[in-house]
C-alpha cells in the first residue's frame, strides 16, 4: 500500500500544529487547563471500527489533547529536572522518526550509526571523561545507571572467577553495594532490575547538603569483604550537591576489586562550564558515569547517555548474539552498548544540538540557569516568611515558607499550600519534596529557554501565592 497525498499532508500538518504550539509556550498557563475525567471523555471512548482520515485524525488529536498539555518544554518550568528541547534538537528528532533507522545493527542504518557514534565522542569530550570510553545512547538516566551498573556487575564478579552473564547470579560471590544515603531512587531501581537488591545495599550517611561523607565511605569499605560496587552522584536531585569524587576515588582505587558509578543525571553537566567545573573535580576517576541528554543539553526524551571506562565489560554486559545479526562489517554495534536491539537513533538530536550549539553554547546555557537559580534563591531569601534551605551551588533551589513561631507541621502545610497555589497560578510550575524531614518547594533550572526576566516573573508569582495563602488563614 503506497503512501497517498493525505498521508503526506498529515505529515505536514502535523508539522505546522507543532510550531503553533511551540509558539505559545511563552503565554499559556504552564499548568494544564483540564482535568482527567475532560480529557478521558476528549480522547477515550471504543476503538473505531472504521479508520479516519489521517488529518482529521491530527487536528483532533492536536485539540483535545492541548487543554492536557503541561508546558514543560517552556522557560518557566522548574519541576522535576525536566529540561525543554532545543529548536535543532527537536528538528532533527522528527527527522530521526522520519528516517526511522535502527541503529543497533550498523548495516541497518549506517548514516546514523556514525552519528551517534559522533555524538558520543562528543559528550565525552563535553563531559571531561576519557575519549577511550564505551558509550551508548539508551532512554534516560534510569537507564543509563542500569547500563552502567551492569558493567560493573560483569566486571566485578568475572575478577572473581565468575561470568554472571552466563551463570546468573544463584551461587555467585557475594557483591557489596554501597551508596550514599540519598542516592537518587532510580540507583535502587537498576539494582533491583540486575538481581541486586534494591536494599541489600550498604547506606553512608550524609553531610547536610546532601553528599556522602567520606568517613563514612571509609567505614562502610573497612566492613566490606568481597568485590565492591560503590555509586556516587553528581548533583544532589534536592539540593543539587556533589560527592567528593577525589576523596571517594582515592578509597576506591585503594581495594582490590572495586568500581565507581557515578549517577550524573543533570549534575554531570558541570563538567561543561569552567566555572562549574570544579564541581566534578576527580569524576573522571570513576569507572563508570550515567547522564540525561533530556536534562541540560535539552534534546527531546527519551535520550540517556551511558559510559564506561571498561568497553569490554560494558559490550558483555550488553551485547545481543544470534546467527542472523552477525554481520562482518568491522563497525560498531549500537545493539553492544545498550540494553535495546530495536529502537530509534537518539544520538541524532545529541549530534545536531551539539553542532548548533558547540561548547561555548552548551556552557552558556549552563551558566545562564544557575545564574537564574542563584537570583531566585537569593530575591525568595530576602522575602519575610521565607527560608532557602539549602547551598545553592548548581540550578536547584530549597524553599519553606512560615511564619514567626510556627511550628514544623504548621510550616509543612503553608509550604503545601504555596506549592499549590504556585500550580494553579500557571505563571510557573515546581514541585514539592521532603528535605530532612521538612516539606519544601523545589525549583530546578534546566531549560535552554530560561532567562533571568522569566525567573523575576515566577518569584514575583511565588511570592503573591505565598501573600494569598497567608491572607486565607
Amino acid at each position: 500500500m503506497r503512501r497517498s497525498n493525505a498521508d503526506t499532508e498529515a505529515i505536514r500538518r502535523a508539522a505546522e500544529l507543532a510550531a503553533d504550539f511551540l509558539e505559545t509556550l511563552d503565554a499559556r498557563s504552564v499548568a494544564a487547563a483540564s482535568d482527567a475525567g475532560s480529557l478521558r471523555a476528549a480522547l477515550g471512548g471504543p476503538l473505531p471500527v472504521e479508520g479516519e482520515d489521517p488529518v482529521a485524525v491530527i487536528e483532533r488529536l492536536a485539540r483535545d489533547a492541548d487543554p492536557g498539555l503541561v508546558a514543560t518544554a517552556g522557560p518557566r518550568y522548574f519541576g522535576f529536572v525536566i529540561g525543554g528541547h532545543h529548536p535543532a534538537a527537536l528538528a532533527a528528532d522528527w527527522l530521526t522518526s522520519a528516517w526511522d533507522q535502527n541503529p543497533g545493527l550498523h548495516v541497518a542504518g549506517p548514516a546514523l550509526s556514525i552519528v551517534e557514534e559522533t555524538a558520543g565522542g562528543w559528550m565525552l569530550d563535553l563531559l571531561g571523561l576519557p575519549p577511550a570510553a564505551s558509550h551508548g545512547f539508551v532512554t534516560g538516566g534510569m537507564m543509563a545507571n542500569f547500563t552502567a551498573i551492569a558493567a560493573a556487575r560483569h566486571a566485578l564478579l568475572e575478577r572473581a572467577g565468575w561470568d554472571v552473564e552466563r551463570q546468573g547470579l544463584y551461587g555467585a560471590p557475594v557483591l557489596d553495594v554501597v551508596i550514599g544515603a540519598e542516592a537518587h531512587a532510580t540507583i535502587r531501581t537498576a539494582l533491583q532490575y540486575l538481581g541486586l537488591g534494591r536494599e541489600r545495599v550498604h547506606v553512608v550517611p550524609n553531610d547536610g547538603q546532601g553528599r556522602m561523607r567520606v568517613d563514612g565511605l571509609a567505614a562502610v569499605l573497612a566492613a566490606c569483604r568481597g568485590p565492591v560496587l560503590v555509586c556516587a552522584q553528581a548533583g544532589n536531585v534536592n539540593t543539587g550537591a556533589f560527592d567528593p569524587f577525589e576523596a571517594i576515588a582515592d578509597l576506591v582505587r585503594a581495594r582490590e576489586n572495586a568500581w565507581l558509578h557515578v549517577d550524573g543525571a543533570f549534575g554531570l553537566w558541570a563538567a561543561a562550564s569552567p566555572r562549574f567545573a570544579g564541581l566534578v573535580a576527580g569524576v573522571e576517576r570513576a569507572d563508570s558515569w550515567a547522564t540525561d541528554a533530556h536534562k541540560w543539553l535539552n534534546v527531546p526524551y527519551d535520550c540517556g547517555f551511558a559510559a564506561t571506562a571498561d568497553p569490554a565489560a560494558h559490550r558483555a554486559a550488553m551485547s545481543i548474539t544470534a546467527a542472523y545479526l552477525v554481520q562482518d562489517t568491522g563497525e560498531r554495534d549500537g545493539m553492544d552498548w545498550t540494553p535495546e536491539s530495536s529502537r530509534r537513533a537518539r544520538g541524532v538530536p545529541v549530534y545536531a544540538v551539539l553542532r548548533a550549539l558547540g561548547r561555548d553554547g552548551v556552557r552558556e546555557i549552563i551558566e545562564r540557569c544557575c545564574d537564574v537559580a542563584a537570583r531566585m534563591a537569593a530575591r525568595l531569601r530576602d522575602a519575610p516568611g521565607v527560608t532557602v534551605l539549602n547551598d545553592v551551588v548548581l540550578d536547584q533551589v530549597l524553599v519553606r515558607f512560615a511564619a514567626p513561631s510556627e511550628s514544623d507541621a504548621a510550616a509543612d502545610a503553608r509550604t503545601r499550600a504555596v506549592i499549590a497555589a504556585v500550580q494553579r497560578d500557571g505563571t510557573c510550575w515546581l514541585g514539592g519534596t521532603t528535605w530532612h524531614g521538612l516539606a519544601a518547594m523545589r525549583i530546578s533550572v534546566v531549560n535552554w529557554a530560561t532567562t533571568i526576566e522569566d525567573g523575576d516573573r515566577s518569584v514575583d508569582a511565588i511570592l503573591a501565592a505565598a501573600r494569598g495563602v497567608e491572607t486565607a488563614r
